[in-house]
């Protein structure tokens, strides 16, 4: 089980954990100058299941573990990055899973990793990424950090459908200079068609905003390291979105006529989701 999992690796990092959290914690009325403060928001709506939710908390714990994201991170003006980690799902439907943390080497970056695996996974109903950006952007207010950039990074698999306008809250966000990043997940079988495009246009903004597609969980590990390395050195891909290939398999198996194939895509409305929702309500199906 994903849970047993996370706990074995948990004993085995115990001490390095608690070595580096209590090194990189900041003074008392001390504020350490960052790179960036990142929130890394994660959606573990139902629409999640458990292997997709085990498959997300692991993508970003192999980031943390790998050396190019360490890299990226001590190579900065300062060196070190303060990151958070925070799962969601509908309106209310939160928690914090690894606290404000000072990220300067490799050491850090494991002790954070190893806090992501000590946790178990939870999950909730509704998808509420508007929800998540007001939490989010909370969590900035005296975390001890005094960053160059802050950032909120948002990942989940489908459209806000409850919890307000999700347009609504992201220009709120960036016109108090805070950029919102995206990793939107493709769900073939489940998903919105153009959820790449829903992210781009209704969800990420500010500085340097982009968006990294993840085609399916499978990719999800790969996208997250990638989109990380590109937040932490502060780069924009091309156009503001990095589209990973899409593996063979999954296109042998989506067939010609795949919702997902190339070619042109035209933004869905921002309150898609809420749409979707109020018509599952009316056949009185479960919303995600």
């Amino acid at each position: 089980m994903p849970n047993s999992i996370f706990r074995c690796r948990a004993w085995n990092g115990l001490l390095a954990l608690a070595a580096a959290l209590l090194a990189s914690a900041p003074a008392a009325a001390e504020e350490i100058a960052v790179d960036l403060e990142l929130v890394l928001a994660v959606d573990v709506s139902y629409s999640v299941d458990w292997n997709e939710a085990f498959l997300q908390r692991e993508g970003y714990i192999r980031a943390f573990e790998d050396p190019r994201l360490v890299e990226a991170i001590t190579g900065g003006i300062h060196g070190r990055i303060a990151v958070t980690y925070i799962e969601w799902a509908g309106r209310g439907v939160s928690r914090a899973v690894a606290d404000w943390t000072l990220i300067d080497g490799a050491m850090a970056a494991n002790a954070f990793a190893m806090a992501l695996i000590s946790q178990p996974l939870t999950g909730g109903r509704g998808t509420s990424i508007s929800g998540a950006l007001a939490l989010a952007v909370g969590l900035f207010d005296a975390n001890g950090f005094d960053g160059v950039r802050r950032v909120i990074d948002i990942s989940g698999d489908g459209a806000n459908n409850v919890g307000g306008n999700v347009a609504f809250h992201r220009d709120m966000m960036v016109r108090n200079g805070i950029t919102i990043n995206g990793l939107p997940i493709l769900d073939r079988e489940r998903g919105l068609a153009d959820l790449d495009t829903y992210y781009r246009e209704c969800v990420v903004g500010g500085p340097g905003a982009f968006v990294v597609v993840a085609d399916g969980f499978e990719t999800f590990a790969e996208a997250i390291l990638r989109k990380m390395i590109l937040e932490i050195a502060d780069r924009t891909p091309p156009g503001g979105i990095d589209r990973l290939p899409v593996p063979r398999l999954q296109l042998a198996q989506a067939g010609p006529f795949a919702p997902f194939a190339a070619g042109p895509k035209y933004a869905p409305a921002c309150n898609i989701g809420e749409i979707q929702r109020w018509e599952r309500l009316q056949r009185r199906q479960p919303a995600n």
